[in-house]
């Protein structure tokens, strides 16, 4: 992987394809090296000539993001040389697209150049102390979104997971989705040193969330369970008035200054009770990490909502109920056990056996459908429920990472049974939950759809 893994869509040989430069409007905004500045690690300039002479200020910028996309090897056709803070954002990106993360790799020179000269090659090595002032270094050369990346591939590709064990460590790095991911995958080797500050590293990523989120779950929700309670014959003081003025004014009386209203909409006595039942099955394989961070988040917005009677149930083998910590999704996530195996009939049996209002029901298991129970009997339970009146649907992944590995075998008998499994988005899913509620053809997205 090459400092261009941040941008793989650039051609090496002219403008990036698009159009657009290497990083384009997140580019690092320092000035263009100046012509006499030295060549960083791994420059090699063209017969000592200045790489600069003769091009415009604007062929220079472009010059210096391509230095930095290609790593500096004598064929990346720049010429480019760095130094101030160029260099310093060089030396970050080495440290981990270079040799010293994962040997050298196509376009980046990596140590090699050190071994030759005595430079310090690449590398973060295993050093708390380095690696925390590493964390430092990116968050102040690259804008969050890139921060992101960079970490989730410091993670994976060399290995830092343990280190993320400790307090000064967690408060160093820029929280997501994914971090959360990888912090509740190492929740039962993490010391009680670390909890509490792990604690706060996760509330601070679902506090996020939940802002982000919740409004507009709460508002597409209410106005989908108000119109499935909608009814045209409701007492006075069930009347819904807004409604019932605007779905008359055809009859308004000039004359009289009044609107005839010749048709009543208003809601049953449930609009004040609860309306439907929700029970969120979640896979809690390692694969489905984002998935269950959100569902979480979800699931304590659905609790929270007086007209929904939320049930959060988790799975790998085994099968724990949540439902008592929706109050609050942290305790919720810290009661997860990412990885293991995957029984989802299991599931879908303790599931079953939670329903007392069928019709009113929407049960959705969020799984990639890589079943390691009983086939058979799982593709039987969700006919079993469906054909109770259940609203069954099936997400193969709840974030936003796209179309994600799924059993496509059982993805295709789902839909031959009438519940097509998809990767949802988080903001797709108030419209998928509020389709469920109304009992309507469910928003799938084309290119998520699997039959």
């Amino acid at each position: 992987m090459t400092h261009g893994a941040l941008h793989s869509d650039a051609d090496p040989h002219g403008a990036p394809r698009g159009g657009t430069d290497p990083w384009g409007d997140n580019a690092p905004h320092s000035a263009p090296a100046p012509h006499s500045a030295p060549a960083s690690h791994g420059e090699v300039p063209h017969s000592g000539a200045d790489p600069n002479h003769g091009h415009s200020q604007g062929d220079q910028e472009r010059l210096r993001r391509w230095r930095l996309v290609l790593g500096g090897q004598g064929a990346d056709g720049t010429g480019c040389s760095l130094s101030g803070a160029d260099a310093a954002m060089d030396r970050t990106l080495e440290a981990l697209y270079g040799s010293g993360g994962d040997g050298a790799t196509a376009g980046r020179g990596g140590g090699s150049q050190g071994a030759a000269s005595g430079a310090r090659s690449g590398g973060l090595g295993g050093s708390a102390p380095q690696v925390a002032r590493w964390l430092g270094d990116i968050r102040t050369y690259f804008p969050t979104s890139v921060v992101q990346v960079m970490q989730r591939d410091a993670i994976d590709r060399l290995g830092l997971s343990a280190l993320l064990l400790e307090p000064e460590m967690l408060e160093a790095v820029e929280a997501d989705v994914h971090l959360v991911g990888t912090l509740l995958s190492l929740n039962k080797a993490m010391p009680e040193t670390t909890k509490n500050t792990a604690r706060a590293v996760v509330r601070k990523v679902v506090a996020d969330l939940e802002k982000r989120l919740a409004t507009r779950t709460r508002a597409t929700l209410t106005g989908a369970l108000d119109r499935s309670a909608r009814i045209s014959r409701p007492r006075h003081r069930d009347i819904d008035w807004d409604r019932t003025i605007r779905a008359n004014l055809k009859n308004y009386l000039p004359d009289h200054r009044t609107v005839v209203p010749e048709r009543l909409i208003g809601f049953g006595r449930a609009a004040r009770g609860v309306k439907k039942d929700v029970v969120l099955c979640i896979d809690q394989s390692g694969s489905m990490a984002a998935s269950v961070v959100y569902a979480s988040v979800f699931g304590a917005v659905l609790a929270s909502m007086r007209s929904l009677a939320t049930r959060l149930v988790v799975f790998d083998t085994s099968v724990v109920d949540l439902t008592e910590e929706l109050d609050d999704p942290v305790d919720v996530l810290f009661g997860t056990q990412l990885g293991g195996g995957t029984d989802i009939n299991r599931a879908l049996a303790y599931c079953q056996s939670q329903i007392t209002r069928p019709a009113d029901t929407v049960v959705v298991l969020i799984s990639d459908l890589y079943e390691g129970g009983i086939r058979e009997e799982m593709l039987g339970r969700v006919a079993a429920m469906k054909a109770s009146g259940v609203q069954f649907v099936a997400l193969l992944a709840l974030s936003d990472e796209g179309a994600p590995s799924y059993d496509r075998e059982h993805a295709a008998a789902l839909a031959a049974l009438g519940a097509p499994a998809f990767a949802c988005t988080p903001d797709l899913f108030p419209e998928v939950m509020a389709a469920a509620i109304e009992r309507r053809q469910l928003p799938i997205p084309d290119m998520a759809m699997h039959q």
